[in-house]
C-alpha cells in the first residue's frame, strides 16, 4: 500500500494564497488532517499574511473576535486591510464565495497595550481601553467550495471564514461602558426580504466581552496592541444568507447603521 503522507502546511499555506488571489474557492477534504490545534490554524493564518503582504511591516488595525458562548473559546483573525470600506460600501467587485452578513458591533482602542498588560487585563479593565465604537457588518466568505462546512480548524486557518467589512460612523465610547446591552435592538433588511428584528441577541452578552482575550491574542507573540486597531466583535443576528446584488442595511438603536451592496 503507498505511504499515507501528512499534508504540508507549506502547501496549504500556498494553496489559501492562491484561492485569495484568484477568488477561486478549493476543496478542503485535502487538507483535513493538517492541523492538530488553533495555534497551528493561527500559524497559517500568519503565514497566508505574509504571503499576500496585507500588513507589511506593521502590525493588522482590523480584527474579528468571536464565540458561540462564554464557555466557549474565542476566535479571532486579523482582516486583509483592503476588504475593509466605510458606509456605504460598494463590494461588488469582490467574487465572494458563499456570502452571508452579520450584524456586529465594532470597537476602538484608544491607546497602546503591552503584551505584559494584556496579560493582566479584566473585562472591565479591557472596556477602559476602548474610546470609540461603530455599526459594523461582517461580510463571510470562505476560501473553501464546502463553505461552513469545512473542518473548524480550517474555517479558522481561512480568517474564521472572513471576507469583508463595512464599517459605519464612529461614535464616542463614553456613555457604553454601562450600557445595558441585554436591550440593545438590531434591524437587519437585506434586499426585498422583511426587516428581521433582534434585541439583546449577542451570544456573549455584551460586545465587550471578547476584549481581555482578543488582546491577549493580539499580543501572544510580545507585539504591541497599537492606539486605533478596531476589533468586530460577533453577530447579533447569526449568520444571513446573502447573494451577489443584494443592498443591505444594519442599524443598531441609538448607535448608527451601516449600508452595503455585495
Amino acid at each position: 500500500m503507498p505511504e499515507h503522507k501528512q499534508p504540508n502546511a507549506q502547501a496549504l499555506g500556498a494553496c489559501l494564497a492562491q484561492a485569495h488571489r484568484t477568488r477561486t474557492p478549493a476543496a478542503s477534504a485535502t487538507w483535513e488532517t493538517t492541523f492538530a490545534d488553533a495555534e497551528q490554524a493561527y500559524a497559517m493564518q500568519d503565514r497566508v499574511a505574509a504571503a499576500m503582504g496585507w500588513f507589511g511591516a506593521g502590525p493588522a488595525r482590523y480584527w474579528k473576535s468571536g464565540g458561540g458562548s462564554r464557555q466557549a473559546p474565542l476566535s479571532h483573525a486579523a482582516l486583509p486591510p483592503d476588504g475593509v470600506r466605510s458606509s456605504p460600501a460598494d463590494f461588488s467587485d469582490l467574487a465572494l464565495h458563499m456570502p452571508g452578513i452579520e450584524a456586529e458591533i465594532a470597537l476602538r482602542l484608544g491607546c497602546d497595550v503591552s503584551a505584559e498588560q494584556a496579560a493582566k487585563l479584566s473585562h472591565h479593565d479591557a472596556i477602559q481601553l476602548i474610546d470609540a465604537l461603530c455599526v459594523s457588518v461582517e461580510v463571510v466568505a470562505s476560501r473553501w467550495v464546502e463553505g461552513g462546512a469545512a473542518p473548524a480548524l480550517l474555517r479558522l486557518a481561512d480568517l474564521q471564514s472572513h471576507g469583508a467589512l463595512a464599517l459605519g460612523v464612529w461614535q464616542p465610547f463614553t456613555g457604553f461602558a454601562a450600557h445595558d446591552w441585554s436591550k440593545q435592538q438590531c434591524t437587519v433588511r437585506v434586499g426585498e426580504q422583511p426587516a428581521t428584528e433582534h434585541v439583546g441577541s449577542h451570544p456573549l452578552g455584551d460586545p465587550t466581552w471578547v476584549l481581555p482575550a482578543w488582546l491577549r491574542h493580539l499580543t501572544r507573540h510580545g507585539a504591541k496592541a497599537t492606539a486605533g486597531t478596531v476589533v468586530t466583535t460577533g453577530t447579533w443576528c447569526g449568520l444571513i444568507a446573502t447573494q451577489r446584488g443584494d443592498q443591505i442595511s444594519v442599524s443598531f438603536a441609538g448607535i448608527g447603521a451601516v449600508e452595503l451592496r455585495l
